[in-house]
């Protein structure tokens, strides 16, 4: 992990899918430069009184399912905290929530990667200019990413039927 100082700015995004809050049962791909992230989109049934659980799976259920691709990716982190113990990532007194996406301005962990490659003899710290620090919140677990861009598409069934999309995402090419 990394810690923060009176720089770093959380910045919600909008307009990428909602997580569900439920069980959006990530799954993250990666490569040394792109990484596809997918997780189920929540859905609310216009018919739902809120009385009944719906329990989805990974394997089996066919939900609306979002993917993300995250290229000139240059770290990851994917693990806690969970949307109970949030309050204690080192973002959360800046405004990062549970069951968000977020975007870290001016963010520590950025420049702790840029100060750790120094030590390189053809350093630049130009060269770390146009990288992004994003973070998913989900309810299980939290994916941070230092990439340049993402896209989304949309697909619907179970997570493990999108990996094969994924794989395709991480752009291999046989030799």
């Amino acid at each position: 992990m990394y810690e923060v100082d009176h720089l770093d700015r959380v910045i919600e995004l909008q307009g990428l899918p909602q997580a569900s809050v439920g069980a959006p049962c990530p799954a993250v791909l990666s490569d040394e430069h792109t990484s596809a992230l997918a997780y189920y989109v929540q859905e609310i049934p216009d018919d739902w009184d809120g009385t009944d659980v719906r329990v989805v799976d990974p394997v089996s259920s066919d939900e609306p399912v979002a993917i993300v691709q995250l290229t000139g990716c240059y770290a990851t982190m994917f693990g806690p905290p969970n949307d109970e113990a949030l309050h204690g990532h080192p973002l959360a007194d800046r405004g990062l929530k549970p069951y968000s996406t977020a975007r870290v301005a001016s963010s520590s962990w950025i420049r702790r990667l840029a100060r750790m490659n120094s030590v390189h003899p053809d350093h630049r710290d130009a060269a770390f200019d146009g990288y992004q620090h994003l973070v998913f919140a989900f309810h299980d677990s939290t994916f941070e990413v230092i990439c340049r861009d993402l896209s989304v598409t949309l697909a619907r069934g179970s997570i493990s039927s999108v990996i094969p999309r994924m794989i395709k995402l991480l752009d291999w090419q046989a030799g």
